[in-house]
């Protein structure tokens, strides 16, 4: 993942900051607590597409 790419991309739903999870190629909320998947290195930004994250899982 890109760290520029990743230094402007927010969440689209509270607009945090996004954590970048590279063995899950998957990009954390954790104010929202959902994971956005990164496929073919391509984030996919999109609330229907992203799974969340239980709360007793970690962030």
């Amino acid at each position: 993942m890109d760290r520029k790419l990743l230094e402007i991309l927010v969440c689209p739903i509270c607009k945090s900051s996004l954590s970048y999870k590279k063995e899950d190629k998957e990009l954390i909320c954790k104010p929202c607590r959902l994971a956005y998947p990164i496929r073919d290195d391509i984030p996919v930004m999109l609330e229907e597409e992203a799974r969340e994250i239980p709360p007793d899982q970690d962030l």
